[in-house]
């Protein structure tokens, strides 16, 4: 199992991820897109990388935008497994 980072640990890393924030026990980041087909496949290139990680987010899709928690539900809070899954969602979106 994961260690649930402190609310210290995870303010530090946060500064790391750019409009990233913690929320009531989650790393939170909402992307908006050109419209839902965008956020759609989006959406789908995460699947991949959370099936391999084995590690899955709380998302919620409107139309084109798209807001992701991360948690790590077994170890009760924010873990390093959520900043690796934060960091990959970056690198899909900026390549």
């Amino acid at each position: 199992m994961s260690k649930r980072l402190e609310p210290s640990e995870i303010e530090e890393r946060l500064a790391q991820l750019q409009g990233w924030e913690f929320v009531d026990n989650f790393i939170i980041k909402s992307f908006t897109f050109k419209d839902f087909k965008e956020a759609f496949s989006a959406m789908t290139r995460i699947a991949f990388e959370c099936e391999k990680m084995n590690h899955h987010p709380n998302w919620e899709n409107v139309y084109n935008t798209l807001v992701i928690k991360l948690s790590t539900h077994d170890a009760g809070g924010v873990t390093e497994k959520d900043f690796k899954l934060a960091q990959t969602i970056e690198t899909i979106f900026t390549s």
